[in-house]
């Protein structure tokens, strides 16, 4: 396995279970940014931003995990990419009184390295789909 490829797992892993940029900041340059083309996420331009709103998110869909279907490391391009399914169901908190509704929402990761560590990711999400599962939106 290549060094990169065990270095993004492990960012996804403690990024995806909340842990914030406390936890995650071992795997990236301290500057590293960050990039989506989702309504949430639009004044988000660091990874660190990026992992604090996920550490956010899960104290609203408590019950939130993730169902991985694909991680695939391009050695040439130095970047490594996870394609999961992020299932959250909104329990408590967040921009409305709890719904009890439950999103299956598709989402892909692609982390650019600079050596062995995390330099830039971008997120594609569908986050429209997401907010109506969710009756946010």
């Amino acid at each position: 396995m290549s060094p990169i490829t065990d270095i993004a797992r492990q960012f996804f892993i403690a990024c995806e279970a909340g842990q914030g940029w406390d936890a995650c900041h071992v795997y990236c340059t301290d500057n590293a940014s960050f990039s989506a083309q989702a309504e949430p996420l639009a004044d988000v331009t660091t990874l660190q931003t990026y992992c604090d709103w996920m550490k956010g998110l899960m104290t609203v869909l408590t019950d939130g995990h993730y169902i991985l279907k694909s991680f695939a490391t391009d050695i040439e391009r130095q970047n490594v990419s996870a394609y999961a399914v992020f299932i959250g169901t909104h329990l408590a908190g967040g921009p409305c009184l709890p719904t009890g509704k439950t999103t299956h929402a598709d989402y892909v990761y692609v982390m650019q390295f600079e050596g062995d560590k995390i330099s830039h990711m971008t997120k594609i999400w569908n986050a429209g789909l997401t907010l109506k599962e969710l009756g946010w939106a």
